[in-house]
């Protein structure tokens, strides 16, 4: 009996001892893994940040033995959300200024605008967010009364898409703005001689580029402030289309002393010193930062009527809105991107704009290809130009959000013919049989609930329109899904170590309250964000 009890003890502590030791056991949980199949799981092991297998919990405790175990209590997993494309940057420093989004007049802008100069009394003031579209008088405004109210301080609201602006006289003045200037891309506006202040795209750098650069402090306290709100709303990887090289070396730094725990993809801007930055250090690639592109801009925004259009808008006679450099500036860009290997990605708005970069890049890419090259918006696509996608592997990267934001007064702009054409998502990811989404914040809200909202349903927040907005171009959920997650990572060329649940995968995952999969439309904007993990590190937590 003795031998007997010997013998089974061994086996017990052979058996424990043969266990692979893990970080993390999730269980007790509907894991949807977006794998190839759509697959799902009810437990997880995670070891050193990745994942090393999904499945069933028995048949998960058998193998590991866990240093902590999370009960999911029945509740909901997902890869961690990725915004193909966003202002991380931006957006932090739009939560230091005067918020003036879902104003409904031009005197309630100048009410936010009059309490935060009170409460900040010194320097510039900035802001971002209205939109003379959710207004009675859907006219830009001019700058009068900023005039009146701060002589001697400089004033500049930049509208919703950062398209356009309204500066006051003392910031047009010390960026040396005159009436009968007039520049490539851009447009400032003067009504009899006299500047209103109203400043189209190239116009609105002209005075932006006088305000004093922020200190590394505040560059700290914006990333982390936009950090916190993104993982609350699911992100582990953020897009930000559009950087210096000397934002991306302050972001290197705070990554490597653990400051900013956000992984980002970077795209720089399209200037010569950040093609010399790319050119000396090569693509940057480490966990959480990947710098291999270039954002270029094609032309405004059609809220703003800077998009390119091929015939006039159908709200202002002989109006063609504006491409933003010449044509052979692009094919200069894409001739050098070409050569080194890089990624192009251009915002494009209007059908002329798209049809433009899309025979750019065209003459570049020759056909079927894997360099990725994104078309950033791609909102308005003539019918005859949707076939350049597919025929040379060009993603469409799109925010649905867009859609249901402009569509109270897209027809206008374009015309009810055109507009068929416009944020037409499921047209799109036919040419390619994928489409990464994302929000494009701090332009639209950073809800990752509103980007699936809106792919899927294509309704305001309150039900309208009653059958959806141009339902022939609403995504799946399925598809939602991948483009909110292992799209984006490929669109990133990250999809083999993010954007699904699968061995050998980053732990990047977020809990939900319910499942967004079934939920009922109505209901899906109610979803909360339970828990969100970076590389199988718990980083927020709902209170």
């Amino acid at each position: 009996m003795k031998n007997y009890l010997i013998a089974i003890l061994a086996l017990v502590l052979f058996s424990c001892s043969s266990k692979e030791k893990i970080d993390l056991l999730v269980y007790n949980a509907t894991i949807y893994t977006v794998d190839s199949s759509f697959t799902t799981a009810e437990a997880m092991a995670v070891k050193d940040g990745k994942i090393i297998a999904t499945g069933k919990m028995a048949d998960l405790e058998k193998s590991y033995e866990a240093t902590e175990k999370l009960d999911a209590e029945g509740k909901f997993i997902y890869p961690g959300f990725i915004d193909a494309h966003a202002h991380f940057v931006n957006y932090g420093f739009s939560l230091q200024k005067v918020d003036l989004t879902g104003t409904t007049s031009w005197d309630e802008v100048i009410e936010r605008v009059k309490t935060f100069a009170a409460a900040n009394p010194e320097g510039w003031i900035t802001g971002r967010g209205w939109d003379q579209n959710d207004w009675e008088i859907k006219e830009f405004p001019t700058n009068e009364k900023l005039n009146e109210l701060f002589p001697d301080r400089p004033v500049l609201i930049t509208r919703v898409d950062g398209h356009a602006a309204v500066a006051n006289q003392k910031a047009l003045e010390l960026a040396g703005v005159k009436a009968g200037d007039t520049l490539t891309g851009g447009e400032v506006e003067e009504m009899e001689g006299t500047l209103t202040g109203i400043l189209i795209d190239n116009a609105v750098d002209l005075v932006s580029a006088k305000i004093p650069a922020a200190t590394s402090a505040q560059f700290k306290a914006a990333l982390q402030a936009a950090e916190k709100n993104c993982f609350a709303v699911g992100l582990t990887t953020v897009d930000d289309c559009g950087l210096s090289y000397e934002a991306v070396e302050s972001i290197k730094e705070l990554q490597a002393n653990n400051e900013l725990k956000m992984r980002l993809y970077v795209m720089l801007s399209d200037e010569k010193a950040n093609y010399d930055y790319l050119e000396k250090n090569g693509i940057i690639k480490t966990d959480r930062l990947n710098v291999r592109s270039f954002k270029v801009y094609g032309d405004g925004a059609l809220g703003s009527r800077g998009a390119c259009l091929l015939e006039p808008y159908s709200d202002k006679a002989g109006h063609y809105g504006f491409l933003l450099s010449n044509p052979a500036h692009f094919d200069s860009v894409a001739n050098y991107i070409s050569q080194k290997g890089w990624q192009m990605c251009t915002h494009a708005i209007g059908d002329s704009g798209n049809r433009t970069m899309l025979n750019i890049y065209a003459k570049y890419l020759k056909g079927k290809n894997d360099l990725r090259w994104r078309i950033e918006h791609a909102q308005v696509v003539s019918q005859n130009d949707f076939n350049l996608f597919g025929a040379n592997s060009i993603i469409p990267s799109v925010q649905p959000t867009h859609a249901t934001s402009d569509m109270y007064w897209a027809g206008d702009r374009v015309g009810s013919e055109r507009v068929k054409g416009a944020y037409a998502y499921n047209q799109l990811l036919q040419q390619n049989g994928w489409l990464p989404l994302g929000t494009d914040f701090p332009v639209e809200d950073i809800s990752t609930f509103k980007t699936f909202y809106a792919a899927v349903v294509r309704k305001d927040a309150k039900g309208w329109p009653a059958e959806g907005y141009q339902m022939e171009n609403a995504l799946t959920r399925e598809q939602t899904l991948r483009g909110m997650t292992i799209w984006a990572a490929r669109s990133n060329f990250e999809e083999n170590e993010k954007g699904s649940l699968e061995k050998g995968k980053l732990a990047d995952f977020i809990i939900l309250d319910t499942d967004i999969m079934k939920e009922a439309p109505e209901k899906i904007l109610q979803i909360q964000v339970l828990k969100t993990f970076l590389g199988g590190e718990k980083v927020y937590e709902k209170k």
